[in-house]
C-alpha cells in the first residue's frame, strides 16, 4: 500500500480522544479546535470505511475498530518518538532525553542521587524520573515510555520473557535501633534477642511488608515470632518512629544511611544474620537505546555499587550495551 489512509497528526487525534473521552477534551489537550478534531475523525473514517468512536452526547468510545487501530497507533507513534530521539542523538548529549524509573524505595532514595551526578555531567539532558509500583514500572519500559528502571519487586509474570532484567545490586536490611535502646550498645544481638523487642513496620498488608518479612523468613527468622507494635503506611515514619524510641524496625539501609552516618539510629548486628534484596536493572531487549540511557549506564550505575558484596552475583556480566559490565554489589555506605 503506498498511500497510507490515514497521517500521523489523525493517530495523535484518535489517541487523544479515546484517552480523554470526548472530542472536546481531546481537542484542548492538542491545542486545537473541536470541529478541527471532528473533521480529521470524519475523513479518517471515510478512509477506512469504519467507524472508530460511539458518540454518546458529549462523550465518546471507541468501538472495536477503533479499538484495533488503536494498539497500532500507540505502537507506531511509540517508533516516531524514537526515530525522533535517534537522530537527535546523532549530535551529542549537548541536549536529548534521559527517561528513567524507578520503584517506590529506589526512587525515593536512590534515584535522586544518580540524576544529581548524571546532570552534573550532562546538564543539557532533560531527565525525567517516573516513581511508581514495579508493576506499573515494568509496563512502563515494555510500553517504550522508559528507556531503563531499577526496581526492587519481581516483574509482572506476563511480560517477564518480554524485558532484559539483570541483577544490579544488594541493598541489604538492617536492624536498626533508637540511640538509648538497652541493646543499642551491644556489639552483637543474637537472633532469638529479636524475639523479645518490640518492631515498627509498614502494614501487613503492603507489597513491601510481605518481601520483607520473606527475606527475614530466608534469613532463618521465625517472622510470626516477631513482636510487632507498631504498623505504619511509610518508611519515613517508621524512621521518624524508631529515632523517637517507639520500637525496632528492619529497614533497607538504603533508606537509613544518613541516619546512621549522624548517629541518630543505631545498627544492631544481628549473629549469622545478612539478609538482601536484589534491585535488577531492567530494559527493552530491542528498542533504540539513547546515547543519555547509554552514557548513565556507563558513567553512574557503575558508581553506585561495589564489587565486594558477599551475596549471590550474577551468573553473567550485566550487558550494557555496549557500556563496560557493571559490578553487582551492595550499596556504597
Amino acid at each position: 500500500m503506498d498511500n497510507l489512509p490515514f497521517s500521523l497528526d489523525q493517530l495523535r487525534i484518535l489517541r487523544a480522544i479515546a484517552r480523554e473521552g470526548s472530542f472536546k477534551r481531546a481537542a484542548d489537550s492538542l491545542y486545537v479546535s473541536q470541529p478541527a478534531v471532528s473533521l480529521q475523525v470524519q475523513n479518517l473514517e471515510k478512509q477506512l470505511n469504519v467507524c472508530l468512536f460511539d458518540r454518546c452526547g458529549r462523550s465518546a468510545q471507541l468501538t472495536e475498530p477503533g479499538r484495533v487501530l488503536l494498539s497500532y497507533c500507540d505502537r507506531i507513534l511509540s517508533q516516531c518518538h524514537e526515530a525522533c530521539r535517534a537522530l537527535e542523538d546523532l549530535n551529542s548529549l549537548r541536549g536529548g532525553h534521559l527517561r528513567v524509573g524507578a520503584s517506590q524505595t529506589t526512587g525515593t532514595y536512590l534515584m535522586p542521587r544518580m540524576l544529581g551526578l548524571f546532570r552534573h555531567k550532562h546538564p543539557d539532558v532533560v531527565v525525567q524520573l517516573h516513581v511508581h509500583s514495579t508493576r506499573r514500572t515494568s509496563w512502563s519500559v515494555l510500553n517504550g515510555q522508559l528507556d531503563l528502571a531499577i526496581i526492587g519487586g519481581e516483574i509482572p509474570v506476563e511480560i517477564s520473557e518480554q524485558l532484559l532484567c539483570q541483577p544490579y545490586a544488594n541493598d541489604e536490611l538492617q536492624l536498626v535501633l533508637p540511640l538509648e535502646h538497652p541493646m543499642a550498645r551491644q556489639p552483637e544481638l543474637q537472633k532469638e534477642d529479636l524475639y523479645r523487642l518490640g518492631f515498627i513496620a509498614l502494614d501487613a498488608q503492603s507489597t513491601t511488608r510481605k518481601v520483607v518479612d520473606q527475606l527475614l523468613s530466608d534469613g532463618g527468622l521465625e517472622v510470626q515470632r516477631l513482636r510487632i507494635d507498631m504498623e505504619l503506611n511509610s518508611i519515613e515514619a517508621i524512621k521518624n518512629a524508631v529515632q523517637s524510641g517507639l520500637g525496632v524496625a528492619f529497614l533497607p539501609v538504603l533508606t537509613v544511611e544518613r541516619e546512621l552516618a549522624v548517629g541518630s539510629l543505631v545498627r544492631g548486628r544481628v549473629a549469622d544474620l545478612l539478609v538482601c534484596r536484589q534491585l535488577k536493572l531492567i530494559e527493552h531487549p530491542s528498542r533504540y537505546c539513547s546515547r543519555a540511557a547509554e552514557a548513565f549506564k556507563r558513567e553512574v550505575l557503575p558508581l553506585f555499587a561495589r564489587a565486594d558484596s558477599p551475596v549471590a552475583r550474577p551468573s553473567e556480566p550485566l550487558k550494557t550495551r555496549p557500556s563496560e559490565p557493571l559490578k553487582n554489589g551492595r550499596f556504597r555506605r
